[in-house]
């Protein structure tokens, strides 16, 4: 599946990335990543939680570490900087190109800590997921709740940009929905799914139905069903047979995806407090 747009929107700004990024560095290890992606974008220039991300190439870059507890931390840096609390900042934008570009590198492959080190998971899914929340900051349904307290997403610019990369990211997640490592096929469903909110995609919807029925209808997590029965029911289609959460005072239980929260934040980096919002 494809879609309909090869182009990297942010040419040419300060948020910039190299249209040739993923054939880059889909196969390069960590120090060979992080010379590209230095090179990517104007780092410095640009803003996440704690401030400036000039850190950035090389964090991200440790994603792809041969020590797993550094690309767990790596991981922890996404979320926690770059897209903390679900909040889009100037430096998310680049991070999210990088990050889909970094996907089909085999070194994804590896695992990460979760859940406090109690058990590990596949790096891929979790870019995955990370990528499908970035995604959901700007979809229909968000649109909806920031126009009625009056802060709509065209009026904040990452929520822009990260509008217009949607295509993008769609490409690098959608190859990953027929994966046959279930957890990642299922994170790549959680992925596409909001990003075919965007105008440019919606023609891939029907394509990507079958699989939301067989496989995130029918996955271990409830916070996968449910995300399956809304986008079947949001999109007009048939979500007969399918069982969210059972429990309707169950909010938290042992497959809950990855919680920004749930990691302490690494304060190597010059930040220890979360910024007040």
């Amino acid at each position: 599946m494809s879609t309909d747009s090869n182009h990297h929107p942010l040419n040419g700004t300060k948020h910039s990335v190299s249209a040739d990024l993923p054939r880059a560095i889909a196969t390069l290890d960590e120090a060979e990543t992080y010379r590209v992606l230095l090179r990517a974008t104007h780092w410095v220039t640009l803003a996440h939680a704690y401030g400036s991300a000039a850190e950035a190439p090389k964090r991200l870059a440790e994603l792809l570490a041969q020590d797993q507890t550094v690309r767990t931390k790596a991981l922890d840096y996404l979320h926690h900087a770059l897209h903390h609390q679900n909040t889009l900042y100037e430096a998310t934008v680049p991070a999210a190109l990088c990050v889909a570009a970094i996907l089909p590198n085999p070194r994804t492959i590896r695992t990460v800590d979760k859940n406090h080190h109690l058990t590990t998971v596949c790096m891929r899914a979790e870019l995955l997921h990370w990528i499908a929340s970035v995604a959901d900051a700007v979809t229909d349904e968000a649109e909806v709740v920031r126009q009625r307290i009056g802060f709509p997403l065209d009026d904040y610019p990452p929520a822009v940009s990260i509008r217009r990369i949607r295509p993008q990211l769609y490409s690098a997640a959608v190859a990953y929905v027929d994966d046959s490592d279930r957890p990642v096929a299922e994170a790549a469903m959680t992925a596409c799914i909001p990003l075919l909110d965007d105008p440019r995609l919606l023609h891939h919807r029907a394509a990507l139905i079958p699989g939301i029925r067989q496989i995130l209808g029918t996955s271990e997590r409830w916070q996968h069903r449910e995300q399956a029965i809304r986008a079947l029911d949001t999109w007009g289609e048939d979500s007969t047979g399918l069982e969210g959460q059972q429990n309707p005072f169950l909010f938290c239980d042992s497959d809950t995806p990855t919680d920004n929260a749930s990691r302490p934040i690494d304060t190597s980096e010059g930040y220890s407090e979360p910024p007040p919002f």
